[in-house]
Parts: C-alpha cells; sequence; structure tokens
C-alpha cells in the first residue's frame, strides 16, 4: 500500500506540475524510494543489535556484580563519596545504551575512512568492560581490577579519538562513559587502599 501510495504522489506531481519526465526517470525514483525504505529497515534492524547487542554484554557482567553486592560487597571499607548501590543499575545501562547507538551510527556513517579500527577498539573496551566485573566482584581481585580498570580507561579514550575521526557524535556520546569510569577507578584505587 505504501509503495502503491507513493507511486501515486510521483504521478499526481508529474500531471499537476505540467512535469514531463521518461518512463525510465519514473522508474529511477520508484527505485530510489523503494532504496531508501530498504535502507531505513536496515538501519532499525542494525541499531536494534547494535543496543541489544551490548546491553546483553552488560547484563552478563552484572550477573558476576548481583552475586557479590550484598555479601562480599557490602563488608568491604569503602570512601565516604561511594554511591548508593541502587545508582549503578540505572547508570550502566543508560551508559551501555549510549555505546550501542555510538556504535550503530559508526556503522551506517559514510566515510572513505576505514572502520576497522573502530570495530577493533570498541570490541577491545567492551571486553575489558566485561572483564573488569569478574575481576573486582567474582575474584575479589582488588589490585588486579584496578591495573584493570586503568587499561579500560585508556582504551574508551582511544576510541573516543577513533570514533571522533568517523562520526563526531558517536564519540561524544561516549564522554559520559569515560567520565564514569575515571570516577569508578579513583572509587576503586580507594577501596583498594582502605581494604
Amino acid at each position: 500500500m505504501a509503495a502503491t501510495s507513493g507511486h501515486f504522489f510521483y504521478l499526481n506531481f508529474i500531471i499537476r506540475n505540467d512535469s514531463f519526465i521518461s518512463f525510465r526517470q519514473y522508474l529511477s525514483l520508484i527505485f530510489v524510494s523503494y532504496q531508501k525504505r530498504k535502507m531505513k529497515g536496515k538501519h532499525v534492524l542494525y541499531l536494534a543489535l547494535c543496543v541489544v547487542g551490548v546491553l546483553g554484554i552488560g547484563s552478563l557482567g552484572g550477573v558476576a556484580t548481583a552475586s557479590s553486592i550484598e555479601t562480599w560487597y557490602a563488608q568491604l571499607n569503602v570512601p565516604s563519596f561511594n554511591p548508593p548501590n541502587w545508582i549503578f543499575g540505572p547508570v550502566w545501562t543508560l551508559l551501555y545504551l549510549l555505546m550501542g547507538i555510538s556504535l550503530f551510527r559508526i556503522i551506517i556513517a559514510e566515510t572513505h575512512k576505514p572502520k576497522w579500527k573502530a570495530y577493533l577498539i570498541f570490541g577491545l573496551q567492551l571486553a575489558l568492560n566485561f572483564a573488569w566485573s569478574f575481576i573486582f566482584f567474582y575474584f575479589h581481585a582488588l589490585g588486579w581490577a584496578l591495573v584493570e580498570i586503568y587499561i579500560l580507561a585508556i582504551s574508551i579514550l582511544a576510541m573516543l579519538f577513533t570514533f571522533y575521526q568517523i562520526d563526531k557524535w558517536a564519540a561524544w556520546m561516549n564522554v559520559p562513559y569515560l567520565l564514569w569510569v575515571l570516577f569508578a577507578s579513583f572509587l576503586n584505587y580507594n577501596i583498594y587502599v582502605l581494604n
């Protein structure tokens, strides 16, 4: 039905405006319209895969966190600026959502620059993000978690620079992520010192 109404619009425009185009030009207009709709459909799929994929990986990391929050973590000495436990879930969900959208923007960005480096660094930082939860909350290795989160922060910074060369908004969307991880690094350091 949408395709039919689109074709009617083109014919109606031609008749009302006394514009005469060849049959070949008319078919070309239909093809371009079809390609745009097809591309929009692909974009919706890519966006869904990026967001669901990143949120899914984040949720798997949350499994390690959830099992220790009320037990081991509750017994640690924490600094006075330690946020309440309930805030971590919403913050990480928002950050993973932004991360997924930024990856989507990189995928659909029209550029002559190679994207493999952006994909590689994105995957690296996501793997480090995933691993930190297990190092800190599952293995209770505060020192190794501190080393790992510093490497994670550096990898996020590298991702920002790489993304910026392809899509500026994709880079800016991850600035809150970098700031949160820097705060988490400082928190990790203080917990390490206090325990």
